[in-house]
């Protein structure tokens, strides 16, 4: 029985290793890279290592909102949805919801969640993004936005989850 209520907080170690890494791995970036500048560039330039800060969520959306709008938006209510995300992997009452992969994808969604919402805590609203890709005009991108571990984290999962749903109602 112990062992059963052990395997429900598990997907918790992912949620921590999405951020302890997003957060040593912007550490070291903050620590070592001048903000705005490239660092490296590897495969020609397809990735580049760079320094930047995002003051708004995913491709600069809700930049140039008021302070106590990007408080409410950027950090209250990604707690509040943090929370329910956690809540949704360790209860008993989620589980004819979501498959234990599911919940996989949701503990690395958290985990991401909660990289980000440390750096717009701690770092003035601010999130440090330090990975750069070309897309060599795919979509009309020169480079794909700048991103981080959280921010891949969350896009995986998302993908990852959807993908599990969609195989899911086939199968039914």
């Amino acid at each position: 029985m112990a062992d059963r209520s052990l395997r429900r907080y598990l997907p918790l170690s992912l949620t921590a290793l999405v951020i302890v890494l997003d957060q040593i791995t912007k550490a070291l970036v903050v620590a070592y890279i001048p903000e705005n500048t490239v660092f490296r560039s590897y495969f020609g330039d397809f990735l580049e290592i760079v320094h930047v800060r995002n003051t708004a969520i995913a491709f600069s959306i809700g930049t140039g909102l008021d302070i106590p709008v990007k408080l409410v938006f950027f950090v209250v209510l990604p707690i509040i949805l943090m929370v329910l995300v956690i809540w949704c992997v360790i209860s008993r009452k989620t589980d004819g919801d979501f498959t234990v992969f599911q919940k996989w994808c949701l503990a690395a969604i958290a985990g991401g969640g909660i990289g980000n919402l440390i750096d717009r805590c701690f770092r003035s609203l601010r999130v440090v993004d330090w990975i750069s890709t070309d897309m060599y005009g795919f979509l009309g991108f020169d480079r794909f936005p700048t991103y981080n571990i959280a921010d891949a984290a969350v896009t995986v999962s998302v993908c990852l989850l959807i993908v599990s749903y969609i195989i899911g109602e086939k199968k039914k």
